[in-house]
């Protein structure tokens, strides 16, 4: 069974950075697409970013653009999510998640997920 587990989150003030961390727990295990999202309570579950192996394409929600960078490495299974000039808006608990669909865009297309890590950001 594949899991993928999350780390690097935590507080910090508005304008700082953290990076985020995830890895699948099984070796074999190859994907076509990672990404992250996020979740705030009462808010849905939203994208925001995404990596295609194969190409290396990458996509962002419009609110992170210029401020997350997504990268990664499929032959490890790992996958990054680089946040810099944290607003409290960024405020949630992100989730790792990978598809074996190279189309993978929206939420119930990823089969693989994290548990999630906090991230918060005071102003």
């Amino acid at each position: 069974q594949v899991q993928l587990v999350e780390s690097g989150g935590g507080l910090v003030q508005a304008g700082g950075s953290l990076r985020l961390s995830c890895a699948a727990s099984t070796r074999t295990f190859r994907s076509a697409v990672m990404g992250w999202f996020r979740q705030a309570p009462g808010k849905e579950r939203e994208s925001v970013a995404r990596i295609r192996w194969s190409d290396g394409n990458t996509d962002y929600t419009a609110p992170v653009k210029g401020r997350f960078t997504i990268s990664g490495d499929n032959a490890k299974n790992t996958v990054y999510l680089q946040m810099n000039n944290l607003k409290p808006e960024d405020t949630a608990v992100y989730y790792c998640a990978a598809a074996l669909s190279p189309m993978a865009t929206m939420t119930h297309q990823y089969e693989y997920w994290g548990q999630g890590t906090q991230v918060t950001v005071s102003s």
